[in-house]
Order: C-alpha cells, then sequence, then structure tokens
C-alpha cells in the first residue's frame, strides 16, 4: 500500500507531501490543474523514463519519493536483491531527475536500476492510464490485454522462442540455397585449413615451450662456460669463495670464545658459508644436465619453421594457431551441418513441429481466457447502462507469428438482439469508456497487486452510470487500496478520502497545491464539480445529498 508521496521541483509542483490511507480515494480539481501530475510523479518513482523537461523551470533537480507498506511478494523481491529495511514490513523509492536529464534511483537507500524499480513496482502499483479505452482500438493491445488476464505470458514466451528458432533455421536453408556455391567454396578453403593445422599436430602452449628450449640450446656452449666458471670460482679453483669463507668462520669461532660480540657477525657468516656451497652443489648438478646436442637444436629449429611457415600461410601468430583450429573446426562443422539440405529441412520441419505444439496450446488457453473474460465483462456492462449489451473475444485464424496462430479481436453488442462487432467500429466514446473501464477492475481483482490507481478512466462516462461506476470502484477499495483522478461528482462523493488539486498564479508563476478536504470543503467542491466555478445553495444541497447517499 501507498503510504506517503514526496515531490519537489516536479512540472509545477514546487513542495508536496501527501499521507494516503487504505480504502477508495479520489483527486479532482478543474483542467489543467496537474490532477494527473501526481499520477506522473508517482510512474517515475515507478520506474518510467523520465526527461530535463520534468524539471520545474529554474531548478536544479526534481526530487520524488514514495513509501510504500509491502506485500509479501514485494518483500521476497526485497530480500532476494537484498535491499529490505530493518524490518521488513516498508520500502521507500526514491528518484531524482537533474536539468540536464540525468536519472538517479535508490531503493531503501540502495542505488538501483529504472529495470530495478519497474520490477518492484510492478509488485506494488498497478496503474490504469486515462487513455486506457483508446487501446482497445489496437489489436495488439487486445491480444496483450486477453494474454495478461489469462497470465499467459509463460506460453506466449514459448510460442515466440519456438518461432524465432524456426525463423532462423529457415533463414539458414534460404541462405544456402541461394548461396550454396559461394558456401561451399568456403566449406572448402576451412577443410585444407583445419587439415594443414591437424597435419601440424600442435600441443597446448607448444609455440612458449619450444621458444624456451630453442633458446637453451642456442647458449648451451655460454651456458656450460658460464655455470662452469661459477662453480671454479664458489668451490673448485684456487682461493674459492667456499674455502676463503670456511677459513673465516672457524677464525671467528675462536676468537668468539674470547670475545663473545663476535657472535653477531658469525651469526651472518655462517648461514652465508652453507649457502654457497648449496649454491655450487646445484651449479654442479646443472652440469650434469646441459649438454651439448646439435641434432636437437636442428630438430627444434626445424618444428619451429614448420609452425611459423603454417602462421605465415594462414596469416595468424603462431601463439594463435591452437585458438583459430578450434574456431576454423566450429566454422567448418555448422557449414557441414547447413550444407545437408535434407538435415537442414529435418530440423525445419521438427522446428515447426514444436511451434505447432506450442501455439496450439497457446490457442487453448486464449479461447478458455476469452470465454471467461467475455462473460465477466458482459456482465459487468449490464451495470454501466449497456443492458443487453455483449462482450465477445474473438480468435481468428491467422498464418504464424511470434503472437500464434490467431489474431484476436474484441467485438461488442451495444443492444440486444445486435450481432457482436469489432469494437473499433461500433463502440462509441462513451461505451468504449465503459468497456474499458469494466476490463480494468476485472483485471485488477484478478493481480495481487496491492494499490491500484485508475487515472480519469471514467472519461466519457456521466449520469448514474457514474454513481454504478464510484460504487465499483469503492467496492474495489475494500480489498485494495484504490486511488482515483475523477472529474465525476458522482464518483468523488463516494471516496473514503478527498483531495482536491487547485493551480495557482502567483507572479506568472505556475504552481499546483494539493489539500485533503474536511467534510466541510468536500462539500464545496463536491458542489463546484456539479455547477462549476460558482457555488449556488442548490448545488451545495445537491453535494450534500450525494455525499450523505454515499
Amino acid at each position: 500500500m501507498l503510504h506517503t508521496l514526496s515531490i519537489r521541483d516536479f512540472v509545477i509542483v514546487d513542495v508536496l507531501e501527501l499521507e494516503f490511507e487504505p480504502g477508495f480515494t479520489v483527486f479532482s480539481g478543474e483542467t489543467g490543474a496537474g490532477k494527473s501530475i501526481l499520477i506522473d510523479a508517482l510512474a517515475l518513482v515507478l520506474g518510467e523514463r523520465g526527461d530535463a523537461g520534468m524539471v520545474r523551470e529554474g531548478r536544479p533537480r526534481a526530487d520524488l519519493s514514495a513509501a510504500f507498506n509491502t506485500g509479501a511478494e514485494a518483500a521476497a523481491w526485497l530480500a532476494d536483491h537484498e535491499m529490505s529495511d530493518e524490518d521488513g514490513g516498508r520500502v521507500l523509492l526514491r528518484r531524482t531527475i537533474d536539468a540536464g536529464g540525468r536519472s538517479k534511483a535508490w531503493i531503501n537507500g540502495i542505488t538501483a536500476t529504472l529495470a530495478q524499480l519497474r520490477e518492484l513496482g510492478d509488485l506494488l502499483v498497478d496503474i490504469h492510464g486515462q487513455h486506457a479505452h483508446q487501446q482497445l482500438l489496437r489489436p495488439g493491445a487486445q491480444r496483450t490485454m486477453l494474454d495478461s488476464q489469462g497470465g499467459l505470458h509463460d506460453l506466449t514466451a514459448s510460442v515466440d522462442g519456438a518461432w524465432k528458432e524456426w525463423r532462423a533455421i529457415t533463414s539458414q536453408r534460404l541462405r544456402f540455397e541461394t548461396d550454396a556455391r559461394a558456401v561451399e567454396a568456403e566449406r572448402e578453403q576451412l577443410s585444407w585449413q583445419v587439415d594443414e593445422l591437424d597435419a601440424l599436430a600442435l600441443k597446448p602452449d607448444e609455440w612458449t615451450t619450444i621458444g624456451d628450449e630453442h633458446r637453451r640450446l642456442a647458449h648451451a656452449t655460454a651456458l656450460l662456460e658460464g655455470a662452469q666458471a661459477a662453480v671454479e670460482s664458489l668451490s673448485e679453483g684456487e682461493g674459492a669463495i667456499a674455502t676463503q669463507l670456511s677459513a673465516i668462520v672457524h677464525r671467528l669461532q675462536q676468537l668468539a670464545a674470547i670475545d663473545p660480540l663476535l657472535n653477531e657477525a658469525l651469526a651472518s657468516l655462517e648461514p652465508a658459508a652453507i649457502e654457497i656451497t648449496e649454491a655450487a652443489r646445484s651449479l654442479n648438478d646443472y652440469l650434469s644436465r646441459v649438454e651439448l646436442d646439435p641434432a636437437r637444436l636442428t630438430a627444434v629449429e626445424a618444428r619451429m619453421d614448420a609452425i611459423h611457415s603454417a602462421g605465415r600461410k594462414l596469416r595468424i601468430a603462431p601463439e594463435q594457431l591452437m585458438h583459430e583450429l578450434a574456431l576454423r573446426r566450429e566454422r567448418l562443422a555448422r557449414l557441414q551441418e547447413s550444407s545437408d539440405i535434407a538435415a537442414l529441412r529435418a530440423r525445419e520441419d521438427a522446428a515447426a513441429e514444436r511451434y505447432r505444439v506450442a501455439a496450439q496450446a497457446l490457442s487453448k488457453r486464449r479461447a478458455v481466457a476469452g470465454t471467461q473474460l467475455s462473460a465477466a465483462v458482459t456482465d459487468a456492462m449490464q451495470t454501466l447502462n449497456m443492458t443487453g449489451g455483449r462482450f465477445e473475444i474473438a480468435l481468428i485464424a491467422s498464418d504464424p507469428t511470434g503472437h500464434g496462430v490467431e489474431d484476436i479481436e474484441f467485438r461488442v453488442a451495444a443492444h440486444p438482439g445486435a450481432t457482436p462487432r469489432a469494437i473499433a467500429k461500433v463502440a462509441s466514446g462513451g461505451e468504449l469508456a465503459r468497456i474499458s473501464l469494466a476490463i480494468s477492475v476485472i483485471a485488477s481483482v484478478a493481480t495481487t497487486v496491492p494499490t491500484l490507481i485508475f487515472d480519469e478512466v471514467d472519461s466519457g462516462i456521466g449520469g448514474a452510470v457514474a454513481e454504478v461506476v464510484g460504487r465499483l470502484l469503492r467496492r474495489l477499495g475494500e480489498t485494495r487500496q484504490v486511488l482515483c483522478v475523477t472529474h465525476l461528482p458522482q464518483v468523488a462523493a463516494l471516496g473514503n478520502e478527498h483531495f482536491a488539486v487547485r493551480k495557482l498564479t502567483d507572479d506568472a508563476l505556475a504552481l499546483t497545491r494539493i489539500e485533503k478536504l474536511d467534510t466541510t470543503s468536500r462539500v464545496d467542491e463536491v458542489a463546484r464539480m456539479l455547477g462549476g466555478i460558482e457555488i449556488t445553495t442548490t448545488t451545495r444541497k445537491h453535494a450534500k445529498e450525494l455525499l450523505s447517499a454515499a
């Protein structure tokens, strides 16, 4: 449930702090006062895209935040993303947009992406816009509405995935049939390249390993002479370091018996003598293993030349040959597979069958969902001054697409005995608005989202129907938090809470103000909605009657 909404320097709002209660809350005000700014601000906090034009003129940034009491699904989402607050029952969303159009967002003080705001927002709020009835005229919107109401997201995703797989294989086959000569030429080229590299029988990191060995073999004489000279100096030659150092240690040991202060020097010299002896032993071991091997040097040089020649021929660095061999093998396998028309067609047929199965499953579920939604909307139409009217969802067979094998068409018969026809052709603006409202309310009942917002979805409705709409929304508010921007006094009178939106102009600067109405001011606002700017005794009396009846 939405608990508070804070807006600062947004469009024509300077500072606004609102607290909300459960139940049915209405917002009213004159045209242009900024009623829908509230919805726009909340949508922005919930992850909608914004721009610099939303920042109040002359201000550095717009700052918006909304606090919600979380339900189970939202709490689980926050826990999964490690964004829960201390008690786990509240979430604070914040969004800023600066004058340059740059945006930042936070969830419980943790930096968040717009995608995360939208994911969480879908679990907190469901917004039905004032132009929802116009969407009913678009076939794509009708399909989306039916699939959403029927909970068919997984099936539609499966159909779309199967469609893409089928089309990809078909495109591969057509491409081969069109470019068979070019594909065959590439396949032949790759085949001899792979054969040549396979014949080379490269080992992992061989270029590096053989390079190291070549350096040792090529410099074997220098290595042997240098190591032998070091051994002579350390331990075997006349005046060897090890011999001299051993004599020094022996003499100092004798002197240290006289003066213990020499022990410190001995402590350094004794390990040094040991290290020199070990170094000489290591060098002798090296000399026993390294030898001049002209034959091995010749073999290594021949191997390096073969690898280098292969790299030069294929225009590949020697150290990249193993990697390129793997890439060429993979590409060759794909080409060999794609050049097998029979195999390609078999794969294409299998993909087509997977698509057919998925599409049929979707069609069956759509038929069930269409029947249920048709019945529910038809029932709702009877209470919305369309007695005897009928709503019907038709599934019309079509060529396969990523959306399935049928088009969705919303049809309506506005009068008893009339044949249902496409809604775009027979429904008036008022009828569209009423049908759209019925679908919105039905869809809202099916969802678990705790806060529902209706932004002037009652446009095109009036008279007795308006009261029916208000009671419909109020009944919905018994189980959900419902916020409604309305221009109808019959709807406004039925709200549990009522906010009035005013636009003030001061020194040519327009500002929006919103106040929560008490009993007296609410009568005046409903009277204004009934009679216009001038409130008369009659309109005030009528307003009191509406509020009393509610």
